[in-house]
């Protein structure tokens, strides 16, 4: 059962990974940041004027990212002047473009979910002091270099902090541990001119997302309130809170990443939001009368980052063989304008899967929801083929139909893919993704093997050839399977977590309590009938582990511990580190080296020539 040939290279994949990200838009200007993977995988800031000429604004070495949480989010804010201010992945300042000036200190501090409001930039700073203690605030930091000025203190997080339209009132979002933003923040607002506080909505078990002012005395927010991430309107004092467009559906995501806006409020005020259950629409909600209309465009999904300029929406889009693209759409004129690709150049559409969304039953009756991805290549046999199942991480993430050519990179060699939103994904409703809460290791380790049957079962797969791979909480489910099921031929894991109380004792704040909500409180007995590396005997087929050395959430001890375990059974191992590499790989040369050893790596494990 040979490889297929394809077009589709290691260094194809690797060149397409820009991530078009963080749009901006104001008076016909967008702005947004995008990867180099050829350049040490920096992150730079594009600007393209309104008469349609694009240039780069932050020149290399310097890199547009921000280390709070450790996920960061948007980097960077543009002030009315046109000028941006930026923070800086080597030290964490704030600089302002076009000079480079730093606006704050050599600290250590790191600065994220910048907005730019009267010659100030609002932001979240997060502290790290010599005692290892972490604290964040939301702070004003003046476009002049002046004097950093604290507003909000107190609680362990801060998102989302927004100025009202008549600059009194600051409004945010706050959540203490061990809560994540998933499971239960509050809406709060602090008058400025005399720092007086109070909650408007959410608690410790309702999430409350993404505020946004309609005038000064009332604000839009997201809240799973309903069970569903819905769209609601409230006073500034909690009253006459209303629902504007009540449905089983997301318009929001998990707030993994500082800054994103999932709707906003366009001039005439009408909201243009993200909707749905997996992918999201885009569509305009009039808050008035509640009725959603979708726009006719030709993406499947987009990234739940948006941006707003009088009638139009800018936003990244994407569809199973479109690539990531940087939108403009005018809501009055119906012109949808891509301005940019995050792949120039695609292979002949005939190599590219088109993936299906299909449910699977596991135990109990409940569903499981996956996207099947057919291997693709013109004129080649049909009939069983291998497969790997893909894990995404998180694990309260999701996978999405986005045009992957890692995916194609080996759906055109004939080996097909099942991405997996085991039960804890985000996109389908809280009672969904708390499927997980004290079952990590159980429930996304069984709804992973309920795929492989599944794949068997319906003669798509080979049943000797089925693999698993994924990485971070991904690859934790990954080494879990296959220390639990000898249905996998092998595995492969990308910075996964082998042992619970080591990660606790290492990993970063914003997920040092997540596994008390996974899993349980500290618990050496739980732990050990869960974490892989306690279950490690059980593995019997190969596996290939791949992790980055300079990883602060999941640290190479994970990795490696498992591998050398691993080795003193027996168990064919390889275990790839790479240098400068944090949580994702982000270098060229390193992706395509990971992808061409994995790809080794199915072809001996398949027994392919």
């Amino acid at each position: 059962m040979p490889f297929w040939l394809s077009p589709i290279s290691t260094t194809d994949v690797a060149r397409s990974r820009v991530r078009l990200a963080w749009p901006l838009a104001r008076g016909g200007q967008v702005w947004w940041t995008e990867d180099r993977p050829e350049e040490d995988g920096r992150t730079t800031i594009m600007h393209r004027a309104a008469d349609g000429s694009r240039r780069e604004l932050l020149p290399a070495p310097w890199s547009a990212r921000t280390r709070v949480h450790e996920y960061g989010g948007r980097p960077y804010a543009v002030a009315e002047s046109g000028d941006v201010v930026f923070a800086d992945l080597a030290d964490q300042r704030l600089y302002r473009l076009p000079d480079l000036e730093p606006l704050t200190p050599e600290s250590g501090d790191r600065y994220a979910d910048l907005v730019v409001r009267d010659g100030q930039v609002w932001c979240v700073r997060e502290r790290h002091g010599d005692d290892g203690k972490v604290t964040r605030a939301i702070v004003s930091v003046p476009l002049d270099g002046g004097e950093i000025r604290e507003w909000v203190t107190g609680s362990d997080f801060y998102a989302y902090p927004e100025i009202s339209p008549d600059g009194r009132h600051l409004a945010y979002i706050c959540w203490n541990h061990p809560r994540m933003p998933w499971n239960g923040t509050e809406l709060r607002i602090t008058r400025l001119e005399d720092g007086n506080s109070w909650t408007v909505k959410g608690g410790t078990s309702e999430s409350v997302l993404a505020p946004q002012w309609k005038d000064g005395s009332h604000l839009y927010l997201v809240s799973d309130w309903s069970g569903w991430w819905n769209l609601y309107q409230i006073g500034i004092y909690g009253t006459s809170s209303q629902a504007l467009h009540p449905a089983e559906e997301e318009f929001a995501g998990p707030l993994w990443n500082l800054g994103g806006r999932p709707y906003l409020v366009m001039d005439d005020g009408r909201l243009a939001v993200l909707h749905g259950r997996g992918d999201q629409r885009l569509g305009l909600l009039d808050p008035d009368t509640g009725t959603l209309t979708d726009l006719d465009v030709p993406y499947d999904g987009w990234s739940g980052a948006l941006a707003a300029d009088g009638t139009s929406v800018v936003g990244v889009g994407y569809g199973a063989r479109i690539p990531g693209s940087l939108v403009r759409i005018d809501t009055v004129t119906s012109r949808v304008e891509a301005l940019k690709r995050d792949v120039e150049e695609l292979p002949d559409i005939a190599y590219l899967p088109v993936p299906r969304a299909v449910e699977l039953e596991s135990r109990f009756g409940r569903h499981v929801h996956a996207y099947l991805y057919p291997p693709s290549n013109p004129g080649q046999p049909e009939g069983p083929r291998p497969y790997v199942v893909f894990v995404h991480g998180g694990p309260s993430a999701h996978a999405t139909t986005a045009l992957d050519l890692e995916k194609a990179f080996f759906t055109s060699r004939g080996i097909g893919v099942l991405d997996v939103n085991y039960g804890g994904s985000t996109g389908y409703g809280r009672a969904y993704r708390e499927r997980l809460k004290g079952q990590w290791g159980v429930v996304d380790v069984e709804d992973t093997i309920v795929a492989a049957q599944w794949l068997a079962a319906e003669g798509l797969a080979d049943p000797d050839r089925i693999a698993v791979r994924g990485g971070s909480a991904g690859g934790w489910t990954v080494m879990a399977a296959c220390c639990t099921s000898d249905l996998f031929a092998g595995g492969v894991s990308y910075y996964g977590i082998s042992a619970l109380g080591p990660l606790m004792a290492t990993t970063h704040d914003f997920e040092s309590r997540y596994v008390e909500w996974l899993v349980g409180p500290e618990d050496p007995q739980l732990y050990a009938s869960r974490e892989p590396l306690s279950l490690v005997a059980g593995v019997t087929k190969p596996m290939l582990l791949l992790q980055g050395l300079d990883d602060p959430a999941v640290p190479p001890e994970q990795s490696e511990a498992f591998a050398d375990a691993l080795s003193e059974r027996g168990v064919p191992c390889t275990y790839l580190a790479f240098e400068g590499e944090s949580h994702g790989f982000r270098r060229s040369e390193t992706k395509a080296t990971a992808l061409a050893a994995e790809l080794a790596f199915y072809q001996q494990i398949f027994l392919m020539s």
